[in-house]
């Protein structure tokens, strides 16, 4: 690392993330657009709920990168903060793609999220 600051680093791979989220937000409205009436929705939700995983995944990486540097009690309390709703972020996806993939096969649909 010794080109690049960790900063420019982590935006780089949160740029990463966000095009894999625009990316699969894109396959799903052509999903709708093109696909058949009966699973085009249901397979919409499933691809923005796995490019929102996919995404946050990157995200978290790169806030986890920035904790390299934090200097002050507010700039951790931040952290903490984005951290803690990204967590959130991609348990609420987790579910929700778990849920779909119940429905679509048929099953019981999940009620809660989960770990």
């Amino acid at each position: 690392m010794d080109g690049l600051p960790f900063r420019t680093v982590s935006l780089l791979i949160e740029a990463v993330g966000s095009l894999y989220v625009v990316g699969y937000a894109v396959a799903a409205l052509l999903t709708l657009l093109r696909g058949q009436a009966g699973t085009r929705i249901t397979a919409a939700r499933l691809l923005v709920a796995e490019g929102a995983l996919a995404g946050l995944n990157f995200k978290v990486a790169a806030t986890l990168l920035r904790t390299i540097e934090l200097h002050s009690w507010p700039e951790i309390g931040m952290f903490v903060a984005v951290f803690a709703l990204r967590t959130l972020l991609k348990r609420v996806f987790s579910w929700e793609q778990r849920r779909l993939r119940a429905d679509a096969a048929g099953r019981a649909p999940l009620n809660a999220p989960g770990p």
